[in-house]
């Protein structure tokens, strides 16, 4: 995982490989406090029974970019981030190839981030889109 220089490497309390995002096979690519991208391969278990990507993908991206994000530029103050609020609205399907996902932070408050996550898939098509809410504690 690539990381901006604001940010420190958080001392996990479960390793990655038992984790919800190891489940689903989040691909960390860069984190910033200001921006942050992902993928997933697509496979049958991250479907829906019609054949689409499950919308709970999605929200979990986008819940786990900004929530690391916001968590690494932080986390040197002694505070922690978690998800307060998740709104995601579902543009097109996204079937076979990868979900790509790009996070940009909005707002840096004292209490809470807010984060657009933009869900694209293999031909750079916007398939989704996040605002994510980060409570700072």
């Amino acid at each position: 995982m690539a990381v901006g220089s604001a940010a420190v490497a958080l001392e996990p309390k479960i390793p990655y490989e038992k984790t919800f995002d190891a489940l689903y096979g989040l691909q960390i690519h860069s984190v910033t406090e200001e921006e942050a991208t992902a993928s997933v391969p697509v496979r049958d278990e991250v479907k829906q029974p019609m054949g689409l990507v499950h919308g709970g993908l999605y929200a979990s991206i986008a819940e786990s970019l900004a929530s690391m994000a916001t968590a690494m530029a932080v986390a040197p103050e002694g505070r922690a981030a978690m998800g307060l609020s998740n709104a995601t609205s579902f543009l097109r399907p996204i079937t076979e190839g990868t979900v790509h996902a790009t996070a940009r932070r909005l707002h840096r408050g004292r209490t809470t981030w807010v984060w657009d996550v933009e869900i694209t898939d293999d031909e750079g098509r916007r398939c989704a889109l996040t605002r994510m809410t980060i409570a700072v504690r």
